[in-house]
C-alpha cells in the first residue's frame, strides 16, 4: 500500500513533533480514517520531504513526528514556461496542471494584445499546482507568477535560452535543436498569436523564434507541447 502524500507549505528544518495544517488533518482522519501510530508522507513543494507518524489523530491538529527527513535537488536545467491567458477557464486549469506533472519549475501568465480575457485564480490555481505535484509524486511546486503584461516581461532579464513560439514563416528552429545545458524560457501567445510587433520585440530582446511542429495549436496545447520538447 502506498503511503498518502500531502503537502505543508511550512516544514520544520529537523525532524521532531509537528502538528498538520486543517485541511491535511481533515484528510487524515475524515476521509482516509487514520490512526495513531499511520505513517503519511509530507512535503512543502521546496525539495523537502518527510516521513511521518501520526501522534494523535484531530480532525482539526492532527500531531505527527517528523522522520527520515529528504532533500531531493531540484533538477536542472530550470525550465520555465510564460504563456497567455486563454478564454476558457478550464482549458488553462489543464494546462496548469499538466505542466506540473511534466515538471516544469516556473509559469508566467501573459496578457498580450490579443487576450481576450485575463482572469487569475491565484488561490485556485495554486490548489491545482499542488494536486498535480501530490498527484504526481513530485516533491517540488512550479512557482506561479503573478501575471505580467507582454511588453514588459520581454524586457526582463533571464540567464539561458529565450525562445518565442509563433506561427509566422520566419526562419525558425525546433526546440530540441537548442542546447540543453541552459535554463530555458519559452513565450506562447494567445489564440490568434502574437502580433508582427510583439514578435519584432521579442526577438530584439533576443529571444529566438521556435517552431512546435507544422500544425496550428491551441494556446494551452502549445504550452504542453513546448514542455514536452524543454523537459526532453
Amino acid at each position: 500500500m502506498q503511503v498518502p502524500f500531502f503537502y505543508e507549505a511550512v516544514l520544520p528544518d529537523q525532524p521532531g513533533i509537528f502538528t498538520l495544517s486543517e485541511d491535511t488533518s481533515k484528510h487524515c482522519v475524515q476521509v482516509l480514517r487514520m490512526n495513531e501510530g499511520a505513517i503519511i508522507s509530507l512535503t512543502n513543494g521546496k525539495g523537502i520531504q518527510y516521513i511521518a507518524t501520526i501522534l494523535s489523530p484531530n480532525k482539526n491538529q492532527t500531531v505527527v513526528t517528523l522522520a527520515n527527513k529528504l532533500f531531493d535537488e531540484q533538477t536542472k536545467p530550470i525550465n520555465s514556461i510564460a504563456i497567455s491567458f486563454v478564454k476558457n477557464a478550464s482549458r488553462m486549469e489543464w494546462f496548469l496542471e499538466k505542466v506540473t506533472e511534466i515538471g516544469i519549475a516556473h509559469i508566467y501568465p501573459l496578457t498580450t494584445e490579443r487576450t481576450e480575457k485575463s482572469n487569475f485564480k491565484l488561490e485556485r490555481w495554486e490548489s491545482i499546482l499542488v494536486s498535480a505535484m501530490l498527484q504526481s509524486k513530485q516533491v517540488w511546486k512550479p512557482i506561479l507568477h503573478e501575471p505580467t503584461i507582454f511588453m514588459n516581461f520581454v524586457s526582463k532579464r533571464f540567464e539561458g535560452n529565450k525562445m518565442i513560439a509563433h506561427c509566422e514563416n520566419d526562419n525558425m528552429l525546433s526546440i530540441p535543436s537548442m542546447a540543453k545545458n541552459n535554463h530555458q524560457l519559452i513565450l506562447i501567445g494567445p489564440e490568434g498569436d502574437f502580433t508582427t510587433k510583439e514578435i519584432e520585440l521579442a526577438i530584439s530582446n533576443n529571444f529566438i523564434p521556435v517552431s512546435l511542429g507544422n500544425t496550428r495549436l491551441r494556446t494551452e496545447t502549445a504550452g504542453i507541447v513546448a514542455s514536452v520538447l524543454l523537459q526532453n
